[in-house]
Parts: C-alpha cells; structure tokens; sequence
C-alpha cells in the first residue's frame, strides 16, 4: 500500500464538494442560505442552461470585507460561529464554512462584495484559479451586497456531471429549492429568471394577506382554499403554518414544507407526528399537505447531524413529537362544516325558484318556524313517518325565512336511492353520505364513551414469554410504569427475554407478541407510542361500521336532519372512519355553470 500522504488543497475540496454540491440546486440552495444569513432583503437569481453554465446569485445583504474575500473561499472559514459552545446556540442556516471552498473547486467561481461599513465607493472582486487555488482580488463596481457567480459547474470533474439530468430537470430541482426557501422568508423579495425570461417575481410579504399570496404562488391557489390556518404555543415551543383539510390529500408525499427555526427539513420524527394526526381522517395510501413552521430555542435542536443540514435532531424528541401530534389532531378535529363554507348570502343570490318558494311559503300565516323536533334516526316511529309531509313543510319555511338562521349543512330536502342525503343551505346544494356520516357520529361518541372509563386490564392465563434484543429488553425495563399506564404490564427476566402478563382487556384477541414489539419499537424511536390506543380505535371503528345506518334504509325528514345537525358539532365529521368525505358541496353558481345558466 502507499504511504500516507496529505491530500492537496483542491482534492480535499472536491471530497467535501461531493457531500455538498449533488447538483445544480445544491449550489443554489448554499448561495441563498449565506446571503439569508448577511440580511438580504432582496435576493435576484440568474440561471442558464438549469445551472450547468451559469447560476448568479446577487443580494443586498451586509457584504463581506476586503480582508476576508479570499478567506472565504478557504475551508471551514466561517463568521458564524468562533468556538465550540456556538453550536449549542446556531441560529444562522449556515455555519461550517465548506460551501463555497467546495464549490470552487468544481466550478468557475467569482464573488464581488461591497461590505455595509466599507467607505470606499468601489467594491471588491476574488476569483480562485490554478491548482493550489490561489484567489486574486481585483477591484469591481459593485453597491452593497455580494453577487456570486459559478460557471460550468463539474467542468474539471466528467464523471461527476455525467450523472446530471436534462436541462428542464435539473432546473425544476432549482425552482423547488427556492421556493422552500421563499418559503422560509416572507420578508425577503425573490427573483428567478431562466434563460433571460423570468420566472418567479414574489414581492416581501410582510402582512397574513400577503403570506397567503405567497404561499398560494407556492404551493397553488387550491391548497389554500383547502387548509387550515393553525398557530399553537406550549413549553417553549410554536408551531404555525397551513394544513390541508383530509378531503385535499395527494398521491405522493409533495406537497409538504417543515421548517425548524426558519430552517428546511425532512425529519421522520416530524413526519410520524404528522402521520398520527391524520390517520382517523386520511384514506389509505394519501398524503397531507402542509407547511408548518416550528420555532423553539437554538438550544433544544442539534442542526450539526448531516452534511446538507437536512435533518436535526431534537434535544427532548418526545416532546416535540407529542406538541406536534397534539396540535395537529386537534386543529383537524376542530373543523366543522360552517368552517369549510362561506358566510350565507341568500339575500343577493336567491334565485327565481327561491323567491316563489318564499311567496307560496309566506302565504302560510299558520306555519310555526320552530326547529323540527329531533328524532333518533337509527329507529324510525310512526309518528315521525305520520308527520313527515308535516316536518318537510317546516324546514322548507325555516330555510326560507331568515338566512342567518340556516344552519351550515342547511335541512334535508329528500333521500336518493336510500343513500344519499338531498340538503339544502343558504347557498346551495349539499350530498351527504348517511351512512360514512352516521358512522364517523357513532365512532366519536363510542371512543369518549371509552376515554371516560378507566383502561380495563386483563391477565394473561399463561404469561408470554418474548425473545427481544438487549436494547428493547432494557427499553422495557426502564419504560415498565410508562408501559404499564397503557395497560401492557411486562417483566424482563433475562438480557434479552421479557414476560407480558397483562394486556389491556379490548384488545384479549389480538396478537399480543407482535403488539408488544411495535410499542417496544415505537418507544425506542419516538420515546413513546399509541399502538395501543390504535388497536382500541381500529376495533372501536368496526364497531361502529356495523352499527352504523346502512344503504336502502328509508329515513324521514326529522331523522336526517337530526342526522345533520349531529355532524355539525361532530368533530372530524367530514370524513368517516376509513377516511373517505361524508359531504359535498355544489354552490348556486357551480350548479349555474353546469347548466350554462346566464351564459
């Protein structure tokens, strides 16, 4: 073998450039986090050819010294951390000094620089060149700020730019890049061009409104009218930001933007948070949408875990993953009808058909507009089928008379095909799913019936015995009271065997052994689990598919408006158990354009 030898400057650089410049959106992403980082406020981005030929990055942020051009495009020269206790404490995106040593040595690098408190009118330009990467400096007309500008990137490496894709491609991978960033800060203004033609203009956005826009320019207006705002505080932590509503899910996992302190990234902790609040309102196999921005101190995150920065690690991941969790499941079970329609105009859109409605209701003086009497609609009386003509007649004076009055979900007009509920509200037309609505009704009531009892446990009549590894024997040993307050009672009695001895009594026929593994599993990856609380709710779910009102089953007006007005102060109502939607909506003028209605 060779002797030992130390590498040169420009292979040390191009090994490193192998961690940090993938490609052509790898630079930008460097490029833009560093001027974020010099408080631009404006940042312009230039690219030809999807990176490959050039890519310039100009901001109007502090600017670098003279003295410290050439330093910068050494490795590990920073100015964002000077000793070891900084890295508990990093609030910059960038901090280790490597990106623009490595992008040098695999690309045509020069950057000129005015710095804020330079006095002299003219700026500062460095370029390296030569093997050893010497930088020469040389003066520029340039106002504050820095411009950086990389040409032909990969030239002195072949290998490393065979593997890039097309041009489209590879600038598609730009555009995605800044628009994370973007979407990191609304106070900074983003220009992208390509090829000479611009492509992304956002403007600062400093006030919600303009957030909004942005996020819509982003991420597509339909997101946004598809989400819920959400801003939650507690222990130190803050989580803000826009998630989709479960009925605006997608086929892949793309739509999903997570910031931690204003930093981008893809974290499985955060990912089964996210998971967990959705899964009793999400259909198999679909994802959420969201962006969401986490804010804690610098001290309660390791940003120093992966070379592109991408990943953190959290200082008490349990209770991040619970505060996000929670948050979360609770701003979805918050939303109810009146919340995904608009405010009730009825005045200004009532049609012809709704007027003479109105004027053959109104010469009705004997009709009482008082709320149809609510009925159980899984048990059909005589009564309530005598006076069906009676309740029908009711809701239609009701829905007529003062719109302020009409409830979200409006008052059933009629069943179709033993299926589907006919609804009528201030504004339109709603279908409703009876039974995927009776059964997400009867979920929710069946699970606080169980929350309010207390967890039933039952002994195993023969102790179960389990082979684990050494770390989930120790895992259970040291989570005994933890595991036992989820009804799981266990006793390690070897290195690498435990014993179950109890279990919780709802759950006496399920396979025990691989439960217990997968909370063993969970508890040494998240710091904790709800295996079992989602065997109880998946049996809880069955129970309520079959208890649930089925197909061909005659409802009369009284029992489907009680079954209306159940959803409405339903929480998660608008999905039923296995999470398809329970209700849809078709406004006056959707139904108009349908039928080319003043056209």
């Amino acid at each position: 073998m060779n002797r030992i030898n130390r590498l040169s400057q420009r292979l040390a650089n191009q090994i490193a450039a192998g961690e940090v410049v993938e490609r052509p959106a790898s630079v930008i992403k460097e490029l833009l986090e560093n001027s974020l980082d010099a408080d631009a406020t404006r940042l312009d981005i230039d690219i030809e050819q999807g990176g490959v030929k050039l890519i310039r990055v100009r901001d109007n942020g502090a600017g670098i010294h003279k003295d410290d051009l050439a330093l910068a495009l050494s490795r590990h020269a920073t100015s964002k951390i000077a000793e070891l206790d900084d890295l508990e404490n990093i609030s910059s995106l960038g901090f280790r000094g490597e990106a623009l040593a490595s992008i040098s040595s695999v690309s045509r690098l020069a950057m000129a620089s005015k710095a804020e408190s330079d006095s002299a009118s003219e700026g500062w330009k460095v370029e390296t060149e030569g093997q050893d990467m010497q930088a020469s400096l040389s003066t520029v007309a340039h106002p504050q700020g820095t411009t950086v500008e990389v040409r032909d990137l990969f030239f002195n490496t072949p290998a490393r730019k065979k593997f890039l894709r097309t041009q489209k491609t590879e600038f598609s991978r730009i555009d995605e890049v800044m628009k994370r960033i973007a979407l990191s800060r609304f106070d900074v203004q983003f220009t992208l061009q390509h090829n000479q033609r611009t492509i992304h203009k956002l403007l600062a956005a400093n006030t919600n409104q303009q957030q909004q826009r942005r996020v819509a320019l982003v991420c597509g207006p339909a997101f946004m009218e598809n989400s819920v705002y959400i801003d939650v505080e507690a222990s130190d932590l803050r989580l803000w930001g826009w998630v989709s509503l479960p009925t605006f899910s997608r086929s892949q996992a793309d739509l999903q933007y997570f910031y931690v302190n204003g930093r981008i990234i893809r974290d499985k902790l955060v990912t089964h948070a996210v998971k967990q609040a959705y899964r009793e309102v999400l259909f198999h196999g679909r994802h959420p949408a969201y962006v969401l921005y986490l804010e804690l101190p610098p001290a309660g995150v390791d940003v120093n875990v992966h070379p592109t920065k991408q990943e953190v690690r959290f200082r008490d991941s349990r209770l991040v993953h619970d505060f996000l969790f929670s948050a979360l499941y609770k701003a979805l079970a918050d939303v109810n009808p009146g919340d995904q329609l608009e405010t009730p105009q009825l005045a200004s859109t009532q049609s012809g058909y709704e007027q003479n409605s109105s004027a053959i209701l109104s010469g009705q003086p004997d009709l009482s507009l008082v709320e149809p009497s609510r009925s159980s609609y899984g048990d059909r009386s005589r009564s309530a089928v005598a006076n069906q003509v009676q309740d029908q007649v009711l809701a239609l004076a009701k829905l007529h008379g003062d719109a302020t009055e009409v409830p979200p979900l409006g008052y059933a007009i009629a069943q179709l095909h033993g299926i589907y509920i006919l609804a009528q509200n201030a504004e339109g037309l709603i279908v409703v799913d009876m039974h995927a609505a009776h059964e997400r009704i009867t979920y929710e009531r069946m699970k606080l019936a169980c929350r309010k009892e207390e967890l039933k446990m039952q002994p195993l009549l023969v102790p179960l015995s389990i082979a684990v590894s050494q770390s989930e024997a120790d895992c259970a040993e040291a989570q005994q009271q933890a595991l036992l307050g989820l009804g799981i009672e266990l006793e390690r009695v070897a290195e690498e065997s435990i014993v179950v001895r109890q279990i919780p009594a709802m759950l006496k026929n399920s396979d025990v052994e691989q439960m217990v593994r997968d909370v063993l599993s969970d508890v040494l990856e998240y710091g904790g689990s709800d295996r079992i609380q989602a065997h109880q709710d998946e049996l809880l779910s069955t129970m309520a598919c079959h208890g649930s009102v089925r197909a061909n089953r005659h409802l009369t007006i009284v029992e489907m408006n009680a079954l209306l007005r159940d959803m409405e102060e339903t929480e998660r109502s608008g999905q039923c158990n296995h999470g398809r939607p329970t209700w849809v909506y078709q406004s006056l003028d959707e139904l108009d354009k349908l039928f080319l209605r003043g056209q």
